[in-house]
């Protein structure tokens, strides 16, 4: 006779047509990574020979196959009711003897001399014909179960839970075979962590898939809070490399607001056996997880990853009464796995409308429809095809009603919540945790959803006018003299930009990151006991609540905002230019009015070189500093470069450089290589000088031509006169590539005139230049240009190299 039951330590993966992909994982792991440190909570599961002699006992086999045979396929209009018989159906039957017996006898062993273990319950399908076959969210699970007969009553609703109308629509969506899928239940000890925290890891960044990252989602209690996108959840994103190299590794943490925690009831009454209380504002406001065991999960997630060579799906908890972290489950993660050669479709609204509610976007698509709100998925039948579903969270039993919508929006929910990972799996945009979306976005409206703009997604008034370019980024022709490489501020748009031909970053604009994420003036941090305004302090004191030193809050922030951006890129060059703000935007920022002088005439003021030594100035310099020490340093993102913007004379240079050593940046430890904007004519006029202490250039056409040319771009008056191919402006760049092409030092260009008009590409690669940076939205036709340039430059038979 076949096993009835089988212990997780005698399954490994090859046990799949017995025990489904979920119970053969867990097997996998408590026999082969255990060793390796991996906590995984021990268990038993039922095999596919117990369903079927369940049914066989109960003669329902037949019966269960005629129900299928009377389903709508076309409409499913009798889906919930086909459903609902056959569940009825399988909970009439009586467990067989022998199950019965098998289950009771594994709970004791695993129970041990404890009288009644708390366990979860959970299904695990498989197809006879299709065992690798995923089902992944069709079927219930069951919590918190303890003593003999609830354990053997929560299998027997998993049983009856292979005929929830999901699963039934998922196996006619997928082909499957009704009477060929089979199902086992997994009897896993219980983590209690209601009484800590839960949540879930992904061994890519599951929006762009790049792979060098773990992101870890976490709340407090159940993890059920995640699936369910009911709450917004803490981010942590690990950097694999640092992680292996042992290196600081989380290069970024978002505090969710975690307004719930789902616990154990114990209320016989309640009808469930979980329930979800308000989360204390105090707990509200702290990380689930401490940087240790980010640390311990992130390595316990890549050596998942590593055992299984390929990107990973992983749940984890700790455990509220050891302390102890566990992993409760590994599943192939499905989106990009299944990717093949990397299309990208780039979209881009023509229009801009009134934002009704914004939040965390889910892909970067556009789509415009009616909003159809609905409060559950009972209200199906409202929505039309095409349509945008609104609604509180979304749950496994959604499935079959979102796979007709254009876009979904929810008022809860992170990145890793079921609303989530079905919009990936149905390639459509979503935009969840957009609070209150069910309230601000009439039923009926038009709408035109947003993910195109970063990872905050905006849901606008009516029907905006959107563009879809579709381009093929694998085997693009790279250029071969020049590189092309990123204009970039915003951290959010890094994993995905990456995937785009590059050689790199040629500028990260760090003032983005200062204004969107810090957005308090750096000498405000420095001096925070003097400030006078009792607002402005307050605000500040909110702000960097979490931080007893105000200045670690901007070293922190910033920190995680550039090595965000150079780990998307690494091992690639990533220069970072030191902030270039004018006063009147330091002015703007929270507490900047005291520290910034009132000048006539900003642009050509207090800003770039002349303000890091400037005792205004110089301790806010030093934060910045210190935050570039921290990536490279500490973080291991020795990729990163710094670069020195609107440097007027070489003796202002050399104070620089020796500022930044006093703050433990000095130039060259470490490797750190330190650039200087060719901006001013003095940089033209002195660019030999300046290549024998800096280490490279890159030109800022913008400033070089203001100057060059006399013109305020501030002036409306005289800014139809800025022209980057005036041909006083073209000298001087002609004269500092042509001196700095006698060094050993290279020179790039930013600017947008490249990409635009293809003469001034063929001009800067005729005269030498190493490297062009262009803004996102102009890669492609800047390369485009570049090649155009380097096969009429240089003509000769060899392959051009391509980025894969």
């Amino acid at each position: 006779m076949e096993a009835l039951i089988k212990k997780f330590s005698a399954i490994h993966m090859a046990d799949v047509p017995e025990v489904g992909g979920k119970n053969a994982s867990l097997g996998e792991m408590i026999t082969t990574l255990t060793a390796k440190g991996i906590h995984v909570p021990d268990g038993f599961a039922t095999t596919a020979a117990a369903f079927r002699l369940f049914l066989e006992y109960n003669g329902l086999a037949v019966r269960l196959q005629q129900l299928m045979q009377q389903l709508d396929r076309t409409g499913f209009s009798n889906l919930q009711a086909t459903g609902a018989a056959a569940r009825s159906l399988i909970l009439q039957g009586r467990m067989p003897h022998e199950v019965h017996t098998s289950i009771v006898n594994a709970y004791r062993a695993l129970c041990g001399s404890s009288e009644k273990v708390p366990v979860a319950v959970r299904s695990s399908a498989t197809a006879e014909d299709m065992p690798q076959a995923s089902f992944a969210g069709q079927h219930e699970s069951y919590l918190n179960i303890a003593g003999e007969a609830a354990v053997v009553d929560a299998v027997h609703r998993c049983f009856a839970s292979l005929y929830t109308d999901r699963a039934i629509k998922y196996r006619e969506d997928n082909g499957f075979e009704h009477s060929k899928v089979l199902l086992s239940a997994g009897i896993q000890k219980m983590v209690r962590s209601d009484l800590a925290c839960s949540g879930v890891g992904f061994t890519l960044e599951p929006e762009s898939g790049f792979r060098n990252v773990v992101l870890l989602s976490g709340v407090w209690g159940l993890g059920e809070n995640i699936v369910q996108g009911a709450v917004m959840p803490d981010e942590f994103y690990v950097f694999k490399p640092s992680l292996a190299h042992h290196k600081k590794a989380t290069i970024q943490k978002k505090l969710g607001e975690k307004a719930q925690t789902m616990v154990y009831t114990n209320d016989p009454e309640a009808g469930a056996s979980t329930v979800n209380k308000p989360t204390s504002p105090e707990m509200r406001d702290r990380f689930v997880l401490s940087d240790a065991e980010v640390t311990q999960l992130a390595q316990w997630c890549v050596l998942i990853e590593e055992h299984y060579q390929r990107p990973m799906d992983i749940e984890w908890a700790k455990d509220g009464t050891s302390g102890k972290l566990f992993i409760l489950q590994a599943r192939p993660e499905t989106i990009h796995a299944r990717a093949q050669a990397r299309e990208h479709a780039i979209y881009t609204l023509q229009e801009k409308g009134r934002c009704l509610v914004q939040g965390a976007a889910i892909g970067s698509k556009v789509a415009a429809g009616i909003a159809r709100i609905l409060a559950s998925p009972a209200e199906a039948g409202q929505l039309q095809e095409g349509e945008i579903v609104v609604t509180g969270s979304t749950s496994p039993d959604w499935d079959p009603v979102l796979k007709k919508v254009a876009a979904i929006v929810t008022d809860t929910g992170g990145r890793t919540s079921h609303a989530s990972i079905v919009a990936r799996e149905l390639g459509i945009p979503a935009i969840v945790g957009a609070q209150d979306a069910t309230k601000k976005i009439r039923n009926g409206d038009m709408i035109t959803v947003s993910c195109c703009e970063g990872k905050t997604g905006y849901v606008y008034e009516g029907r905006l006018a959107y563009t879809k370019t579709d381009t093929a980024l694998s085997n693009l022709p790279m250029p071969r003299y020049t590189a092309p490489m990123l204009i970039m501020s915003d951290p959010d748009m890094a994993f995905a930009l990456s995937f785009y031909p590059n050689r790199g970053v040629g500028l990260l604009r760090m003032e983005f990151i200062i204004t969107r994420t810090i957005g308090i003036h750096p000498m405000a941090l420095v001096n925070f006991d003097q400030l006078q305004n009792k607002a402005v302090r307050d605000r500040i004191a909110y702000l960097t609540r979490h931080y007893t030193d105000k200045k670690a809050f901007f070293i922190d922030k910033l920190s995680q905002g550039i090595a965000t951006i150079a780990a998307a890129f690494y091992p690639k060059e990533v220069i970072v230019r030191m902030s270039d703000f004018k006063s009147n935007e330091y002015a703007e920022l929270l507490g900047g009015k005291g520290f910034e002088p009132k000048e006539e005439n900003p642009m050509l003021g207090f800003r770039g070189a002349s303000r890091y030594y400037h005792p205004l100035y110089k301790e806010g310099f030093g934060l910045e500093c210190a935050a570039v020490k921290t990536v490279r340093d500490e973080m291991g993102l020795t990729n990163v470069k710094v670069m020195i913007p609107f440097c007027r004379t070489l003796e202002e240079g050399k104070k620089v450089l020796e500022v930044m050593r006093s703050f433990g940046l000095p130039q060259h430890e470490n490797g750190l290589q330190v650039y200087v904007m060719a901006e001013l004519p003095a940089n033209v006029l002195e660019a030999a000088a300046f290549a024998e202490h800096f280490d490279g250039f890159s030109i800022g056409s913008n400033d070089l031509t203001q100057l060059t040319l006399g013109i305020d771009r501030d002036s409306a008056l005289v800014a139809p006169l800025f022209n980057e191919e005036d041909a006083a402006a073209k000298k001087m760049i002609t004269m500092v590539l042509d001196t700095v092409r006698n060094t050993v030092v290279p020179i790039g260009f930013c600017g947008q005139a490249p990409s635009d008009l293809p003469d001034f590409a063929a001009f800067l690669v005729a005269h030498g230049i190493n490297s062009i940076s262009f803004n996102p939205d102009a890669l492609l036709p800047g390369i485009a240009n570049i090649l155009k340039a380097e096969k009429e430059q240089f003509i000769d038979n060899e392959p051009l190299p391509v980025i894969i």
